[in-house]
C-alpha cells in the first residue's frame, strides 16, 4: 500500500487531488486541519500522530519532525541495508509528500503584526518533509503547489507513478520555494536588528512571481517581471506594460514621492530622466508648467500626477502622445478622455516609499552583483548651510527646494534650473557638468524660457567654478548643491563675485 502525506495551509483543490490519490491505490496520512477538512469530505486518513505513536505537542511546533517520516521519505528504495533499517524501525515508505507552508509572507505584511504572531507562522516541519522528500526525489514526488496536482494526477491515473522527469522538476521546484521562503525570514528578522556585531557572508534576495515580459530593452532581449509590483499598481487600461515601462513607472512613482500630496503636482518623465515638472493650484496648472520646459521629449513619454486626475487635465494631456499616463486615481470625465487612446496604459499608483525597505540591485561582469540602498531620503534643510556672502531670498529658497527635488532624479551629471513652481532646464547624463549645464541652458531656450532669476541645481559638487559662473550668465540668481569639492572654495569666490546665494546641502545624489 501506497503511502501520501498530506500537510496544506492552502488547501485549495486538494479534497480533488486526495480522491485521485486514493483512486490510485494511496494510503492518505494527514495532520490537524487538512485531516479534518478531508475527513468531512468523506475520506479516510490516517493522522501523523498515529504513524509515528507520538503526538502532537507544544501547540503543533512539533509533529512531523520524526523518524518515521523523514526516514520514510527519505530511505535509498532497492537499497539493502536502508530497507533493513528501516524494517526494523517499523518504518514505511512514503511515496508522495503534498506540502505548502505557514503563510509567513501574508502574515508580515499584515498591518500590525507583531514579531510574535510572525514568528509563530515560521513553518518548519514543511520545509523538512519538502527538502526530504525533493532529496530523494528518485523515488519520492514532492508537491508544494496546488497548481502542479492535474499534471500529478493525469500520470498516476495513466501508470499509477509519476515519471523520474516529473520528480525532478518538482524536486526543483521545492528547493526554489523553500529557498524563498527562507529569504523573506531572513529579510524580515534582519529588519528588525536595529545593531549586531553578526557578520553574514551570504546575502539572499528573495524575487517571487516571475512573469515574461514581450521582450527586454530591446526586441531581442529576454525579460521577467518579478515581485509584486501589481500589489501596488493597477493598470485599468491600455496595452500591456513593457521592460521599459516598468523602468520609467519606478523612476516616476520615485520623483512623485519627493512633492507632498497638498500641492498639486505632475511630472513628465522620457527614458526615466524628468524633462518637465509644474506645480499649481491645480494639475491643469501644474501641467501647463511642466509642458512648458519641454515640448519635444514628452512624445512617449510618462506623465504622473500626486492627485486625482481630472477632466480638465485630462483633455490637455490628449493633445499629445504619451505612452504610461499614472494618478492615485482618475476621475470618470477623465477616463471617458482617455480611454479613447486605445492604446495608452493608465496605472492607478497606490504605492508609498516608506511601504518597505528596498534594496537597488544591479548586475554586472564576472556574474557578479551590486547591491545598495534605494537613495530615499528626503528632503532635509534644516541641514542646509548658506555659504555665501548673500543669503537666499525666500522667493530663492522655494526654488531651491523645487530644484533639489527634482534633480536627484536626473541621471549624473545632473543640472536642473528651476522656479519656485516648474523646472525650466534640465541637463542629463553627461560625461561633464558644464556639458549638462549647457543643455539646460539650451533646452530652455529651446523652449523658450527665460533662465533670469533662476536658480540651478546640482546633484554633486561643482568641481570648478566654471559651472557655477555659466549658471550665473545664464541668469541664475541662486544655486545648489552639495559641496565638498577641494575647490568649494573658488566656487563660493564665483558666487560672491556674481552676486548669487548658494547652499550647500552636504549630500550628493549620484544616479548612473
Amino acid at each position: 500500500m501506497k503511502l501520501a502525506l498530506l500537510s496544506v495551509s492552502d488547501k485549495t483543490g486538494l479534497t480533488d487531488f486526495a480522491r485521485v490519490l486514493v483512486s490510485c491505490g494511496f494510503t492518505l496520512i494527514s495532520t490537524g486541519g487538512t485531516s479534518k477538512m478531508l475527513r468531512e469530505a468523506g475520506l479516510a486518513t490516517t493522522e501523523i500522530s498515529e504513524l509515528t505513536g507520538f503526538p502532537e505537542m507544544m501547540d503543533g511546533r512539533v509533529k512531523t519532525l520524526h523518524p518515521k517520516i523523514h526516514g520514510g521519505l527519505l530511505f535509498l528504495r532497492r537499497n539493502a541495508e536502508h530497507e533493513h533499517q528501516a524494517e526494523s524501525q517499523g518504518i514505511r515508505p512514503i511515496d508522495l509528500v503534498v506540502v505548502n507552508l505557514y503563510p509567513f509572507e501574508q502574515t508580515i505584511n499584515k498591518v500590525g503584526v507583531t514579531l510574535a504572531e510572525a514568528i509563530e507562522n515560521i513553518d518548519i516541519g514543511g520545509p523538512s518533509m519538502l527538502r526530504s522528500a525533493a532529496k530523494n526525489h528518485a523515488s519520492v514526488t514532492a508537491i508544494v503547489d496546488p497548481a502542479d496536482y492535474a499534471l500529478v494526477a493525469e500520470q498516476l491515473k495513466q501508470s499509477g507513478q509519476t515519471t523520474s522527469e516529473l520528480r525532478a522538476a518538482l524536486a526543483a521546484k521545492v528547493f526554489t520555494h523553500t529557498g524563498y521562503y527562507d529569504s523573506i525570514i531572513s529579510d524580515y528578522l534582519r529588519q528588525q536588528v536595529t545593531h549586531s556585531s553578526v557578520q553574514n557572508k551570504n546575502i539572499s534576495i528573495a524575487l517571487r512571481n516571475p512573469k515574461s515580459l514581450r521582450y527586454g530593452e530591446n526586441p531581442h532581449q529576454n525579460a521577467q517581471l518579478c515581485g509584486d509590483f501589481y500589489r501596488h499598481f493597477e493598470q485599468i487600461h491600455g496595452k500591456e506594460l513593457s521592460y521599459n515601462n516598468l523602468l520609467d513607472i519606478s523612476a516616476a512613482v520615485q520623483l512623485n514621492a519627493e512633492f507632498p500630496k497638498s500641492a498639486p503636482t505632475l511630472s513628465i518623465l522620457k527614458h526615466t530622466n524628468p524633462c518637465g515638472v509644474g506645480a499649481g493650484s491645480n494639475l491643469l496648472e501644474a501641467w501647463t508648467h511642466a509642458y512648458a520646459c519641454d515640448k519635444q521629449a514628452p512624445f512617449g513619454g510618462i506623465i504622473i500626477t500626486n492627485q486625482i486626475l481630472d477632466e480638465a487635465t485630462a483633455q490637455a494631456i490628449a493633445e499629445i502622445f504619451s505612452e504610461v499616463i499614472i494618478a492615485p486615481e482618475f476621475s470618470p470625465e477623465a477616463l471617458a478622455v482617455l480611454q479613447k487612446k486605445k492604446n495608452l496604459r493608465m496605472i492607478i499608483n497606490r504605492w508609498h516609499p516608506t511601504e518597505t525597505p528596498r534594496n537597488n540591485l544591479r548586475s554586472i561582469v564576472g556574474n557578479s552583483y551590486l547591491i545598495q540602498s534605494e537613495d530615499t531620503v528626503g528632503v532635509n534643510n534644516a541641514d542646509w548651510k548658506v555659504v555665501t556672502q548673500r543669503q537666499p531670498t525666500e522667493a530663492e529658497k522655494e526654488a531651491l527646494l523645487f530644484g533639489w527635488r527634482v534633480v536627484k532624479h536626473v541621471k549624473s551629471n545632473a543640472i536642473v534650473y528651476a522656479a519656485r513652481d516648474r523646472t525650466l532646464g534640465v541637463g542629463a547624463g553627461q560625461m561633464s557638468r558644464v556639458d549638462s549645464s549647457k543643455i539646460a541652458v539650451w533646452k530652455a531656450g529651446e523652449a523658450g524660457l527665460s533662465l533670469k532669476d533662476s536658480i540651478v541645481a546640482s546633484d554633486a559638487f561643482f568641481p570648478f567654478a566654471d559651472g557655477l559662473i555659466a549658471a550665473a550668465q545664464a541668469g541664475a540668481t541662486a544655486a545648489i548643491q552639495p559641496g565638498g569639492s577641494v575647490r568649494d572654495n573658488d566656487v563660493i569666490e564665483a558666487a560672491n563675485n556674481h552676486g548669487l546665494a548658494m547652499i550647500f546641502t552636504g549630500r550628493r545624489h549620484f544616479r548612473h
